[in-house]
């Protein structure tokens, strides 16, 4: 319906209402009469549909005359086209499929108008202008369905007809269009030149209307950078164009534009006085998308006010229309603004709402991954495209280069420190074997167990914790772990905690005092006597089975055996014993 026909409907049902509460004598027959109307208004907005369906098997001049007559009497034209029956089918539909979709468009019905201008758009000739004006619709109704990519395409097809045409006032609309599509994929930045280029064309040209809205979305493009100190001018001298030509529904969009840019220059109570004032308008307008923003916008005015309660129900308004109308980005801020307004009032329901804003936030970087192709395919001037082509290929060589030579070095010194770790712990392993061995000779063995029984004889205090004697000489201590290690071996038993158990000692007991003695963890000490039992077998016993070998020395595996005993020694276990016989 046109905004005519909605404000009937409105005031038809509300009148419809007032009969019924005062309960009016003939209250029936009335209300009867007043469905009638309303059925009549209502049927114009069909009229339309219809005539298209009767257009579409007919193609002739009295069905396309009827239908522009129908858009003259719903304010949609000021003067109907007229055809004499003489023009050519496709002359026919070209027009009345393309107005149909401009017809569309303005009733928000982007499919349906997308559908007639793709209908319409083969019958224009190639370069004519009247074709440029149906890719810039087309360009519109994708941007309005979220499909900036293709929006972008149809958009430079019409750019490229207008710089060929020398038409500033065509130049100007279409570079504005070019930057509206940059802006609805969030690259404002690169709108700019082209919205400083439309105001550069439009000061030729003696076109206030056209000027209002190239200033509109000037103002849009800096508001979108956080310049809003440049922002608003242009906004502001858009709204006094609108208001002289006298146009209502364009100074309720300024004014929208200039709360947001107020927003942003932190003057919450002027944003809230103008939103309050606008939101009524684009609401009677029919215009859902700027009313929708408007909620948002009045939302985010009361939150910065610290008046979180008040700002829940414009939020929540904003984020159903724009999940209606398929606006993710919109809906992702809506719902971050309940987030923030239920903080303090309710965290379940800001839980909630956080939980929302993730899972669409998820569903728009995939949206915006396919969407930012579009800014190439809007660029005009096939050489700039290919320059900044060149150079993010270039920087995005650079980038790979410094991160794969970054990553090199990195593991060039993770690889240096690695080896300089493991023969460190070779040597340090190869020096305890040799000690153990040492130790552990008849000799010497002997010697220490007369010391020890020297030492009990002349009455020396003893650690009662741990049993052992509290000299200075550890090797009495050294000898008992050795011993028990190997007593363990063969069955696989030789865990610090069981070591510590036959010692008589709790773990931290242990590991203290082996740390102490040999200043090596239990786990290194331990597996010097397992290399010390190995070294000592394959010499002495140079028949037995390496995989003997390894399990008398505590290994499962002959292979783990191996590979142990070549980090320790560098070469295999058979490699040794060939060298040592």
């Amino acid at each position: 319906m046109s905004e005519r026909q909605k404000k009937t409907h409105d005031f038809l049902c509300f009148f419809l209402i007032i009969l019924y509460l005062c309960k009016m004598k003939h209250f029936r027959q009335v209300s009867i009469f007043l469905l009638m109307l309303l059925a009549v208004a209502t049927a114009r907005a069909q009229d339309v549909e219809q005539l298209l369906c009767e257009f579409d098997s007919l193609a002739d001049a009295t069905t396309a005359n009827r239908f522009f007559a129908v858009l003259q009497e719903n304010g949609f034209l000021d003067e109907p086209a007229t055809f004499t029956g003489q023009e050519p089918r496709d002359s026919l539909r070209q027009q009345v499929w393309y107005f149909a979709a401009e017809w569309f468009y303005a009733q928000q019905a982007y499919d349906a108008a997308g559908q007639y201008a793709r209908r319409a758009l083969p019958l224009y000739d190639i370069g004519n202008d009247d074709r440029a004006d149906c890719l810039n619709l087309l360009a519109l109704v994708h941007v309005r369905q979220g499909d900036i990519a293709q929006a972008a395409s149809y958009a430079k097809q019409c750019l490229e007809i207008d710089l060929r045409s020398g038409d500033d006032d065509r130049i100007a609309s279409s570079m504005n269009t070019v930057a509206g599509i940059y802006m609805a994929g969030y690259q404002a930045r690169e709108a700019e030149q082209y919205i400083l280029g439309a105001l550069e064309h439009i000061a030729r040209v003696d076109n206030p209307a056209r000027r209002a809205v190239i200033l509109g979305m000037a103002s849009e493009v800096y508001h979108t950078m956080g310049d809003d100190q440049r922002a608003l001018p242009y906004v502001e001298e858009a709204y006094q164009i609108d208001s002289l030509l006298g146009r209502q529904p364009q100074m309720a969009i300024r004014m929208s534009q200039k709360g947001s840019v107020l927003l942003g220059l932190h003057r919450y109570a002027e944003a809230e006085r103008i939103y309050q004032e606008v939101m009524p308008r684009l609401k009677a307008m029919g215009d859902y998308h700027s009313y929708a923003i408007a909620l948002s916008r009045m939302g985010m005015a009361l939150l910065c006010q610290e008046r979180q309660r008040e700002a829940i129900p414009y939020y929540k308004e904003a984020a159903t229309l724009f999940s209606q109308m398929g606006d993710l980005y919109n809906e992702i801020q809506a719902h971050h603004g309940l987030y923030e307004s239920y903080w303090t009032v309710n965290p379940d329901s800001a839980k909630a709402e956080l939980d929302c804003f993730d899972l669409l936030k998820d569903s728009l970087y995939t949206h915006a991954t396919a969407d930012a192709l579009s800014r190439y395919n809007a660029e005009f001037g096939n050489d700039r495209l290919q320059q900044e082509n060149a150079s993010v290929r270039q920087a995005h060589r650079t980038t790979i280069i410094v991160t794969a030579a970054a990553i090199l070095l990195i593991i060039a010194v993770a690889l240096i420190i690695i080896c300089m770790m493991r023969r460190r712990q070779q040597k340090v392993t190869q020096k305890l074997v040799e000690e153990i061995r040492r130790l552990t000779a008849p000799s010497t063995a002997e010697g220490e167990k007369g010391n020890a029984s020297s030492a009990e004889d002349e009455g020396q205090p003893r650690d009662e914790e741990s049993g052992c004697d509290a000299a200075d000489d550890h090797s009495p201590f050294i000898l008992r772990v050795v011993e028990v290690v190997n007593e363990g071996l063969s069955d696989g038993d030789y865990s610090v905690e069981t070591i510590a158990s036959n010692m008589n000692m709790s773990v931290s007991t242990f590991r203290r005092r082996l740390m102490s003695a040999t200043g090596e963890s239990p786990k290194a000490y331990i597996l010097a006597i397992q290399m010390e039992r190995a070294v000592t077998l394959l010499t002495d016993c140079p028949d037995m089975p390496i995989q003997q070998v390894a399990r008398l020395c505590g290994f499962d595996e002959a292979s783990s055996f191996g590979h142990t005993f070549r980090r320790v020694y560098g070469c295999s276990p058979t490699q040794y014993r060939e060298r040592k016989s």
